[in-house]
């Protein structure tokens, strides 16, 4: 009878839909990896096809997709892609997202309101995700929303190691745009030195989306280079209120921090007619040429996603990458 050989080596595969595949390449050019080759194509009446060129049978998938807009869309062609693998035999399926559509959502305001960022989580958990690798969540419960392991990375440390290569830390503080943001301000401290912090006092109206009313600055400000830190820049109204604010209140000079750039509407010509001597990014979300400005500097996230992923594949710890920040 002829020896039959039982194969136990792990296998990983790199996937990326259609919505930021330049990420993707530069995730697959750090663990020195191929994206595994995909068929993806819309119908004529907006759905969604997917198939996977290759035997994804055993293998350790990491699913890749940004949710940029159009958000749904991505969103919609990531689940279709985990769903092809589960049904495929993949061992373990990974969802990378470095920017987790529908955060903002993670509680009701008010009666008779979703929570879709819980929804979002279902919908992978059904889909056939086994885990969650995300990058800088709104709101850190998100992650118990998910049935199952969530690794949530932090740009902090790379935003936070770039900007005190620029500035004089004896001259800096730390502004928080709310009071919601005190915490990673507290942190940013933490990996400069001890810096101070400050922040705005900001008011909302939760039934008008992406505005808010500036208030005073609650801190002493007056003659520091002031680094306003946020999660992400959406319209771009709050942070360039909270820079001009700080201006008024005697800030030397004001640098804007932030992990997601979404961009949308008019955050471009805000952040470019801003008082703002810098604003500091990452690239969990597309930046195309014509959102291009002098003084915008784009850090890249592929290294820190490509060791997240090289750990969990190798049963690693995720969690060592961010030793000293809690």
């Amino acid at each position: 009878m002829g020896e039959i050989r039982l194969s136990s080596e792990k296998r990983l595969r790199l996937f990326t839909g259609r919505g930021y595949p330049e990420l993707a390449d530069d995730v697959a050019l750090e663990l020195g990896v191929e994206l595994t080759p995909t068929s993806a194509y819309d119908f004529a009446n907006g759905e969604i096809f997917v198939r996977f060129e290759e035997s994804v049978r055993g293998c350790d998938a990491f699913v890749l997709q940004s949710h940029s807009a159009p958000v749904n869309k991505q969103i919609m062609e990531q689940l279709i892609m985990v769903d092809a693998l589960k049904r495929a035999s993949a061992k373990r399926i990974t969802v990378v997202t470095p920017f987790y559509g529908y955060a903002r959502q993670d509680k009701k305001h008010r009666g008779r309101e979703p929570i879709s960022a819980r929804l979002m989580a279902d919908l992978f958990k059904t889909a056939g995700a086994d885990r969650l690798m995300v990058v800088d969540l709104h709101t850190s419960q998100i992650q118990g929303f998910f049935d199952g392991p969530v690794d949530h990375l932090f740009a902090l440390p790379m935003l936070a190691n770039y900007v005190a290569s620029k500035v004089d830390r004896s001259r800096v503080t730390i502004v928080s745009p709310d009071s919601g943001r005190v915490r990673d301000a507290e942190r940013w401290s933490d990996i400069l030195g001890g810096c101070p912090i400050a922040f705005i006092h900001k008011t909302r109206d939760p039934r008008v989306p992406n505005e808010s009313i500036t208030g005073r600055v609650v801190g002493e400000v007056q003659g520091q280079t002031c680094v306003v830190i946020d999660d992400m820049i959406d319209t771009a109204g709050t942070i360039t209120k909270a820079v001009d604010a700080l201006i008024e209140a005697g800030a030397a000079d004001v640098i804007i921090a932030a992990t997601h750039a979404v961009l949308s509407g008019p955050a471009i010509e805000r952040l470019k007619e801003c008082k703002a001597s810098e604003v500091i990014i990452t690239n969990t979300l597309p930046i195309s040429d014509d959102q291009q400005f002098d003084g915008l500097t784009v850090l890249s996230i592929a290294p820190l996603l490509a060791r997240a992923i090289r750990e969990v594949f190798e049963d690693g710890s995720v969690t060592s990458l961010f030793d000293g920040l809690s």
